[in-house]
């Protein structure tokens, strides 16, 4: 056949595309955990048996060989017993756009590349900016939360710039980036790529819970100012990675308004909000910031990559425009340049038409319906929290906005410090037995497992099975004589999680 896509193969690519649909789709019939499980040291001997310099075997064969290898391998979002990070099972309708727009490939950075692709995704702006509250706003679609954050602060930088006497080289020493101790990594790194100093990222104190704290975001932007340093933005955040907290955003756009700073919330997790019907008020003063992070690939149940950042004043974006004759050429004599060439808003050149699998998504479920989504996972988590809460066994730790929950194993018997060595070793016997995924994580300096809810079709049966499998892990690891002294990668693979049915005082014999 053809090697590619056009009038000559179609008959074969629909033969080839139904032919992995059907596997797939088999595949999401029957699969019983979210991984196989195997180490890392089988995974890699896998990869490294397959010879890529050898005469091609054929579509079929070479997609037979990535069902094996890729799908008989993967991880499982969508099985009610992932509960790790922030990885969403997808829309349907989502999942069909992306055979489409692969398809086509569509690349959105010029209006002669897309036509129709670029006011589809212009209108998807034009409506989440409007869902914000960024009345007139603008902003593109980027490949994630971490570009979304990069692009904000590169538009925060420059507008500080801009309004400072004297040369780029004299004041970009003296930008500070303002920011909560819970904020997601990528906003320190934003700070290093944009070449700010390395002390410029400044921590600012939280509430209890974690929260950036408006009296403290006050003090600290006094004493920049008196130390003569330039406060460029500050970043807050609308659902952190690790307790899905969501910063007050109204008192802190207050503190930045009343002294020019430029307010980015990252609200990456928590954008989904948005759409709730119940909990949308918990992003009140989102509609005052000055760029804001959304993904659409979290809580909007999206394929990767789908994101955006969208800002107040679209002028703002004109500081990533470059100019290219071959991108943007100056208007034709005699006629206006009337294009709408994306790639003057945007980071990035060639752009996948990620907008959509947002745009099919909307149209097929509708907005109120992913809202109801959004609240059913928070709700799953809240219920995750009370039964967690009552369980002897367990520890828990504060309270979320919205889907994650932090716990640990800790029955009464054992002190602190070997609750704290069972966390990683729960953690890791658990994926190298492929049952059940958690996620661990540090919070000032104690380990803990968490969940991260992002499946609405998942129940709290469900969640309960998961938590007999991290009790019977624990037990089991007790038992294990000098288990709880080992290190993570000292575990033996031998050591899975043994099975929990049945078991006395366990969180589904109380149910």
């Amino acid at each position: 056949m053809p090697a590619l896509l056009g009038a000559a193969s179609a008959d074969e690519y629909s033969a080839l595309l139904h032919e992995v649909v059907d596997t797939i789709a088999d595949r999401f019939r029957t699969v019983a955990a979210p991984s196989s499980g195997p180490d890392g040291r089988r995974l890699h001997d896998l990869v490294d048996a397959v010879e890529l310099d050898t005469a091609g075997i054929g579509c079929r064969d070479a997609l037979r060989e990535a069902d094996r290898l890729y799908a008989g391998h993967t991880v499982w979002f969508h099985h009610p017993a992932y509960t790790a990070h922030l990885n969403c099972p997808v829309a349907v309708p989502a999942v069909a756009a992306e055979a489409m727009l692969a398809a086509i490939n569509t690349s959105v950075d010029t209006y002669d590349q897309s036509l129709v692709a670029t006011f589809m995704e212009r209108r998807l702006i034009d409506w989440t900016a409007g869902r914000i509250g960024l009345a007139g706003g603008d902003g593109v679609f980027t490949s994630g939360g971490t570009q979304s954050n990069l692009q904000g602060l590169f538009l925060a930088r420059e507008r500080a710039l801009r309004d400072l006497d004297g040369s780029r080289r004299a004041n970009l020493p003296r930008l500070r980036l303002l920011a909560g101790a819970a904020g997601h990594f990528s906003v320190a790194r934003a700070a290093l790529l944009l070449g700010l100093d390395e002390d410029a990222v400044i921590t600012v104190d939280g509430d209890v819970d974690g929260r950036l704290c408006p009296q403290a975001l006050a003090q600290e932007m006094a004493r920049r100012e008196a130390a003569g340093d330039v406060v460029m933005a500050v970043a807050a955040t609308a659902g952190t990675t690790d307790r899905g907290l969501i910063d007050p955003l109204a008192p802190i756009a207050r503190l930045c308004a009343e002294r020019g700073v430029w307010l980015h919330v990252d609200a990456a997790y928590g954008g989904g909000l948005l759409l709730s019907p119940t909990r949308r008020h918990l992003l009140d003063g989102i509609e005052h910031a000055d760029s804001v992070t959304v993904d659409f690939h979290k809580t909007f149940f999206q394929p990767v990559s789908s994101s955006a950042v969208l800002v107040r004043d679209p002028a703002d974006l004109a500081a990533v425009a470059w100019h290219a004759d071959y991108l943007n050429p100056a208007a034709e004599a005699g006629g206006d340049d009337a294009e709408p060439n994306q790639v003057d808003k945007s980071l990035q050149t060639t752009r996948r038409f990620d907008a959509l699998k947002l745009w099919t998504t909307l149209r097929a479920l509708g907005p109120e319906r992913l809202g109801e989504m959004v609240d059913a996972v928070c709700d799953l988590a809240a219920s995750a929290r009370e039964l967690l809460q009552a369980d002897a066994d367990f520890t828990v730790l504060g309270r979320s906005d919205l889907s994650t929950v932090l716990f640990r194993f800790h029955p009464a018997g054992i002190d602190a410090a070997s609750a704290d060595r069972l966390v990683p070793l729960i953690r890791r016997v658990l994926l190298d037995s492929g049952r059940a995924m958690v996620a661990r994580t540090t919070v000032e300096g104690t380990p803990w497992l968490k969940l991260t809810l992002l499946n609405p079709d998942s129940t709290l049966d469900d969640l309960t099975a998961v938590l007999d499998l991290v009790r019977a892990t624990g037990r089991g690891l007790l038992a294990g004589s000098d288990l709880a002294a080992q290190t993570p990668a000292q575990v033996p693979i031998s050591a899975s999680a043994p099975e929990p049915a049945g078991m006395a005082g366990s969180a589904g014999a109380r149910r």
